[in-house]
């Protein structure tokens, strides 16, 4: 009988929230009998992760059995106080998700779940890094798509981390029949039929029959109706205010939309705890709380551990 999954968990900005969150997440009952936790973060962690087998990541690499904690660094206190990024803590939360894909290629783990990190401070490092969906998707050489699951929305992106000024260009016909036959191949996976997708337009009022903007006209409307054909179920464009407006008789299982704070806007305000980031396309399970590295609460003990337990029995499930 197959065993626990093993979950690869990066500890994220060790000066941010995400630190003390896995700890305590990992301390839930719910979450130890779901998976074999395997944490890649600061070996300072060993204080809270009591009882985890410390690994040095330049170690032999084998598959873990137990609870364990890969050291990929040893951060001097000042590098990692709470709420007080620094440029070494910058590149060491960069380290922890290379160890994890690392472990991930070569089979160590079944699946990955991250803990929220500084775009700024990572960049600040010196390293080049627009977020993890663009990271994974480029170390696994694959097409992917970023989706926000809720208990009473699920929203996928169309584009990503991407200024708004640059939004409409992205949008392409073809790229958007592609995102949808993934979306569709994912969530039929996910709910054992062919989802119904619903598709928002970019303007306001979906564009007004051309009248806001030509789009929905010449982009996306084409796109709906060629993925059609192809057998996914897909509607729209809709008005994405009247759309999300529907969160408790949803007209469909997943939406598509066109551009980031248009999905997440929604779906933080529906459901913040308990929603959870999923990149779909990998080879295998990747999750992420849906909430940022909060400086302002780090080491304070405010933080809840509810949205990282949602995100790791996600990626056991």
């Amino acid at each position: 009988m197959r065993g626990k999954p093993v979950v690869g968990i990066t500890a994220g900005d060790p000066s941010g929230i995400g630190p003390e969150v896995v700890a305590r997440a990992l301390a839930d009952g719910r979450v130890q009998r779901a998976l074999v936790p395997v944490v890649f973060g600061d070996a300072s962690l060993e204080q809270e992760l009591r009882g985890f087998h410390l690994l040095d990541p330049n170690d032999p690499s084998v598959r873990p059995a137990r609870a364990t904690l890969c050291a990929v660094t040893r951060l001097l206190p000042g590098d990692r106080a709470p709420g007080r990024p620094s440029r070494l803590g910058g590149r060491a939360q960069l380290r922890y998700i290379q160890a994890a894909v690392a472990a991930a290629r070569a089979g160590f783990v079944d699946a990955l779940c991250t803990a929220p990190v500084s775009k700024g401070g990572i960049s600040a490092a010196g390293e080049r890094f627009v977020g993890h969906t663009e990271l994974l998707a480029e170390a696994f050489d694959c097409e992917v798509l970023m989706l926000m699951e809720g208990p009473r929305v699920r929203v996928a992106l169309a584009t990503n981390h991407l200024p708004l000024a640059k939004v409409a260009r992205a949008l392409k016909t073809d790229t958007l029949v592609a995102q949808l036959k993934l979306l569709s191949k994912a969530m039929r996976t996910r709910l054992g039929r062919a989802p119904r997708i619903a598709v928002c337009g970019l303007n306001p009022h979906a564009g007004d029959g051309g009248l806001l903007g030509r789009e929905e006209v010449d982009v996306i409307a084409p796109a709906i109706a060629r993925a059609r054909k192809a057998g996914v179920r897909c509607e729209g464009p809709y008005a994405a205010d009247g759309l999300f407006a529907q969160a408790d008789k949803m007209p469909c299982d997943v939406v598509l939309a066109m551009y980031h704070d248009q999905g997440l806007v929604a779906a933080k305000a529906l459901d913040f705890d308990r929603t959870v980031n999923v990149t779909l396309g990998l080879p295998l399970p990747r999750t992420s709380p849906d909430h940022g590295v909060a400086y302002d609460i780090a080491g304070t003990g405010r933080a809840s551990a509810e949205p990282m337990v949602a995100a790791l029995l996600a990626a056991a499930r």
